[in-house]
């Protein structure tokens, strides 16, 4: 087990709060957490989950923003001029015979989680030029022939070069399981690595996760904001 700390500078306190917000765009909206939210003494903070297939944005100082990634990956990013952050937590779908022949269309369910987040914070006073973009998971964790954490890595890595969004911090691949705890803020994230025993549990979430994947259609494109 390691344990990880990045920290960045406090950006300034928003005035208005922005919560559940739905990204601007065309076919699927965004999804909102099911998580549960509860306050954490340990960190004096609003704890808010981020499950698969969902981003979440905040301007609240208080809240901090958790996810468990087995081969998922999560974007964390935040304007830390405007005071609003968010993350998400996708997992790229397999092609109907298994594997990822199709590439193009499989890959539109990371692209919609990308623009889904990075739409809602630039519609909350967000720019740019300002957003500050850090990462995590995907961890090969999945009893799979396709290595999918290491596939969902290279797409969020190509996707924010191709959007000119650099990377300022990241923990992606491996073989383990990892929990996230984000402060959109101050930047802060907390990573840890969890224990096999973590990581049996998680990987059958995923799985069942990349079932209900399969079934359903692909995501519509989302329309990036100037």
């Amino acid at each position: 087990m390691t344990s990880t700390t990045l920290a960045h500078k406090h950006g300034r306190k928003p005035a208005t709060r922005h919560k559940h917000a739905h990204a601007r765009g065309h076919g699927q909206a965004a999804h909102r957490p099911r998580g549960k939210r509860y306050h954490d003494p340990t960190f004096g903070a609003t704890a808010v989950k981020v499950l698969p297939g969902e981003h979440y944005i905040t301007s609240d100082p208080h809240e901090m923003l958790i996810t468990v990634l087995g081969s998922c990956v999560s974007a964390c990013i935040r304007d830390p001029v405007a005071g609003v952050g968010g993350m998400n937590h996708f997992m790229l779908p397999e092609s109907p015979d298994g594997g990822w022949g199709r590439a193009s269309a499989s890959l539109r369910y990371g692209n919609f989680a990308m623009e889904a987040l990075i739409n809602d914070i630039l519609s909350h006073g967000g720019r740019r030029d300002r957003l500050e973009v850090k990462v995590f998971g995907g961890g090969n964790v999945l009893a799979a022939g396709t290595k999918i954490g290491d596939r969902n890595a290279e797409f969020v890595e190509a996707y924010l070069a191709a959007e000119g969004l650099r990377i300022v911090a990241s923990h992606l691949r491996g073989v383990h399981a990892r929990r996230v705890h984000y402060f959109p803020l101050s930047g802060k994230v907390l990573l840890r690595e969890l224990k096999q025993t973590e990581e049996k549990a998680i990987a059958g979430k995923e799985s069942r996760y990349r079932s209900t994947l399969a079934a359903e259609p692909v995501a519509g494109s989302v329309e990036l904001f100037d």
